[in-house]
């Protein structure tokens, strides 16, 4: 009862959520966001970074996010309220608490997810920079983090979508993240996002 009366208290005096897209790098994340947006949902980005091999329906990314952990002015994400965000897990703590943020937490192998890091790099001609056993250590560390957080904090609700289920049975999960954002949406146009050919790093 009192977690609810907070947040209807959080929402007269916050307004509209931020709709924040999250996980770790390579976890669906860039999926979850075209489909909010082919939902309905405005989406901030800055266009920056656009569609290549790895991602060829777009990044939906924004440098606004890089500097969420250094700078103290943080009040664009004000404006992005009722819109939808991406921002990686490991930034999700620095997120100011003057707004109330909807959180779609891509959940992925961390095998498939170093994997296809791994062949991203390649492509570019890039060094991983750390070893497989390093590198899932952090990514383990940074999601415990994360969900430590998230359970800690008022102003930050979560849903956890896993992008294996997501490609097994869209119609279900597009359902799902509609009524979490709490949005009249389009199912179908989401629904039409899912490609099941860009699952191309499988966990055995």
């Amino acid at each position: 009862m009192i977690s609810k009366l907070n947040s209807l208290w959080r929402r007269v005096l916050y307004g509209q959520p931020v709709i924040v897209v999250s996980g770790l790098p390579r976890s669906g994340t860039s999926m979850a966001m075209k489909m909010l947006e082919a939902g309905g949902v405005s989406v901030v980005t800055d266009g920056a970074r656009t569609a290549d091999e790895d991602n060829p329906k777009g990044y939906y990314e924004d440098d606004r996010v890089l500097e969420l952990a250094k700078v103290d002015d943080k009040s664009w994400l004000r404006d992005a309220r009722g819109h939808a965000v991406k921002i990686i897990s490991y930034l999700l703590r620095h997120l100011p608490e003057d707004n109330n943020y909807r959180v779609v937490f891509m959940r992925r192998e961390i095998t498939e997810v170093l994997a296809s890091q791994t062949k991203m790099l390649e492509r570019r001609g890039e060094e991983q920079g750390a070893e497989d056993d390093s590198m899932r250590e952090f990514f383990e560390t940074d999601l415990w983090k994360a969900n430590y957080h998230i359970k800690r904090s008022s102003h930050i609700s979560v849903l956890d979508v896993h992008y294996r289920k997501v490609l097994e049975d869209p119609v279900n999960h597009a359902e799902m993240i509609a009524e979490f954002v709490g949005l009249e949406m389009d199912i179908e146009a989401m629904v039409s996002i899912v490609d099941p050919d860009l699952y191309r790093n499988r966990a055995d």
